[in-house]
């Protein structure tokens, strides 16, 4: 098996440092800048497969069932959030159909996919291809996956419209809830694992 590189260059002052190997929840710093240099993956590689396929289960519910359901005078409306994306479009606000289209759906979906693909071969130990590229592309999306913004944005509209009609919370507004919560969870993984899970055994693993 291939050994773990033994250096490591600081990201804020580009010191080069000797890695040393980490005891669970240790977390190593530079002693120039104080940067962090390393931290223990712990259990992270086995438990971010299942939080991205229980995140896509949720991404589908969540757009493909209707967020919410509005009732006034006698009349009920509900939507799904492509078809709020389309009647933004309709409207003559593309920019902002387009925005929604791309923070809400296109970005986090492109995202989660990436992440199986990368960690069902990384779990068999065999490094997929396009390997770089993609863990790469997997740190520019980051920044631009917004479902938390989105989520908070339908709340707030629920809790006006409620004083004008009846709002019901509908199965996609749960999902994202949910979708939200796994979401934060697997934005903690540390994308320095991949490269280790990749080119070199965990430290746990060496003997």
């Amino acid at each position: 098996m291939k050994e773990v590189p033994e250096a490591i260059v600081c990201q804020g002052c580009d010191a080069v440092w000797r890695r040393t190997p980490l005891r669970p929840r240790e977390v190593s710093h530079c002693a120039r800048c104080g940067t962090e240099l390393d931290r223990h993956p712990g259990d992270q590689s086995t438990r971010v497969l299942p939080l991205t396929v229980a995140s896509l289960i949720l991404f589908a519910i969540a757009n493909l069932f209707p967020i919410v359901e509005i009732e006034l005078q006698g009349l009920s409306s509900q939507t799904t959030l492509l078809g709020a994306v389309m009647a933004l479009g309709s409207e003559g606000m593309s920019l902002v159909a387009l925005l929604v289209l791309a923070t809400t759906i296109l970005f986090p979906l492109l995202q989660l996919c990436i992440l199986f693909y990368l960690l069902v071969p990384l779990a068999r130990e065999r490094r997929p291809a396009g390997f770089g590229l993609l863990v790469r592309g997997l740190q520019a999306l980051r920044p631009w996956g917004m479902i938390e913004v989105f989520l908070l944005g339908v709340l707030v509209a629920i809790v006006k419209l409620g004083s004008m009609a009846k709002v019901l919370p509908g199965p996609a507004l749960w999902a994202f809830m949910g979708l939200t919560v796994l979401l934060t969870a697997i934005l903690s993984f540390d994308p320095r694992t991949f490269w280790e899970m990749a080119f070199g055994p965990k430290t746990e693993r060496r003997e």
